[in-house]
């Protein structure tokens, strides 16, 4: 991977996804009135990797997600030594959409900074729900698994063809559907850190789950696809 655009197209990428779906729930989903809840959040996140990746998915393939290049890396689909400069712009990404989050809730008159102001990944006390620690671990664990068995999957080269956006952007919705209550949903350590970061505290402290649970979920994924399911 020589071509620095890719890694461009993996920050704006993650930057939107970070913008997007956090920014729906720091913003919209916290005005009553706007009735958009979680139901409106979880479409949010989805439709910032659908929208993206038809943006720049031919440039970087669209990860937008450290989970989903260790998981296409586990699957055969990406090469080890690329990881790592993926996986910087990714959270790169994320931290700078944090930052802006940031600035824009600091615009607001009378803004002091009170609960999980920039919605972060949580769980025991931090959870919305209050769900613990092992619920949070094993629902990010099996949620970004079936994350990447579907982008193995819709990204196959005997898929559907330009379907996979849709079908990639829709299981993120499911997936915060599912687990915004237990952990405000991860699935993605570069969407975890950019909050946890500017956050700071409990948020940082927690931090550490959201990293290691999506990237075996991701790789598990992977795995199993190429394994069990469809050799490439």
């Amino acid at each position: 991977m020589n071509n620095i655009r890719a890694l461009w197209a993996e920050l704006f990428g993650t930057f939107w996804l970070v913008f997007g779906g956090c920014g729906s729930a720091v913003f919209a989903a916290a005005f009553p009135e706007l009735g958009i809840g979680f139901a409106g959040v979880s479409l949010a996140f989805g439709l910032t990797v659908l929208t993206m990746a038809y943006a720049v998915g031919h440039v970087s393939g669209g990860h937008f997600n450290p989970a989903v290049t260790v998981g296409l890396w586990a699957g055969g689909r990406f090469p080890a030594k690329d990881i790592l400069p993926y996986v910087a712009a990714q959270v790169v990404g994320g931290v700078l959409a944090a930052f802006v989050l940031l600035y824009l809730l600091q615009g607001q008159a009378g803004w002091v900074p009170k609960g999980n102001w920039l919605a972060a990944n949580g769980y025991g006390d931090f959870s919305p729900g209050h769900f613990s620690m092992a619920a949070g671990f094993v629902a990010e664990v099996l949620l970004t698994c079936f994350f990447l068995l579907i982008i193995m999957g819709s990204t196959h080269k005997l898929a559907p063809m330009g379907a996979a956006p849709i079908a990639i952007g829709l299981a993120l919705t499911l997936i915060h559907l599912i687990s915004i209550p237990i952990t405000n949903t991860s699935v993605n350590p570069a969407r975890s850190t950019g909050p946890a970061l500017i956050m700071g505290g409990w948020a940082i402290k927690q931090l550490l789950l959201f990293w290691i649970a999506p990237l075996i979920g991701g790789a598990l994924g992977g795995w199993i696809y190429r394994t069990l399911i469809c050799e490439d």
